[in-house]
């Protein structure tokens, strides 16, 4: 009598095999898309792009509080920037908090007429704020239409992130929209991997010993 090897999956087995095989490819395109999504965000940022000429108003400016840079707490400036009438709310970049936040750093705006170079945001990145009413010069966000009510001021319906050097000391180093895409893709293809490791070891552990007359 001679033994040979024979494929006889167990059902519990397959059952699980194809679980965590669906498991693991939903993660992949979870993580391809996020990766698509950046791609794409960076691509429509870039046509965001745009230059205006006009004069900073520093009376009205804000510190957006909580805004870290390389371990190091500050914050990011906003200034608005008078356009033909109107005024568009500018984030300058970010300047690092002094040693108590009983006193704002001292900022440096550009007087007269300035060149801003930027890309438009519908929004600005968002904390958590539990105050119903953001008021002062220190502030977790900025509301554009809660902005106009305060200062009276006509604003354009868009923030303008600043890329464009000026002589005001600010960190302008922004977070690139795409960044993160090679991380997406390569733990798409881990949890890919996954899918087919699952299936190889289901396959190869299947295949039990069988005695043969």
């Amino acid at each position: 009598m001679v033994s040979g090897y024979s494929f006889r999956p167990r059902g519990w087995a397959l059952a699980l095999t194809v679980a965590s095989c669906a498991a693991f490819i939903a993660l992949g395109n979870w993580q391809a898309r996020r990766a698509d999504e950046k791609r794409a965000l960076g691509a429509q940022l870039e046509t965001n792009r745009i230059t205006l000429d006009g004069t900073f108003l520093p009376d009205y400016t804000v510190f957006l509080d909580n805004k870290i840079r390389n371990h190091r707490a500050g914050y990011e400036v906003v200034t608005p920037l008078r356009v033909d009438g109107d005024h568009v709310l500018v984030n300058r970049g970010w300047t690092e908090a002094g040693p108590t936040r009983d006193v704002l750093p001292q900022v440096r705006t550009p007087a007269g007429r300035v060149h801003v170079e930027g890309i438009t945001l519908e929004r600005l990145p968002r904390l958590l704020n539990l105050e119903s009413k953001a008021t002062g010069k220190v502030r977790q966000s900025l509301d554009l239409g809660e902005f106009a009510a305060q200062t009276g001021l006509r604003l354009r319906p868009y923030f303008l992130e600043q890329h464009s050097p000026a002589d005001d000391d600010l960190a302008r180093d922004w977070p690139r929209p795409d960044a993160g895409v090679a991380m997406h893709e390569s733990y798409s293809l881990q949890w890919y991997s996954f899918a087919v490791l699952a299936a190889v070891l289901f396959i190869v552990l299947s295949f039990r010993r069988v005695a043969q007359d």
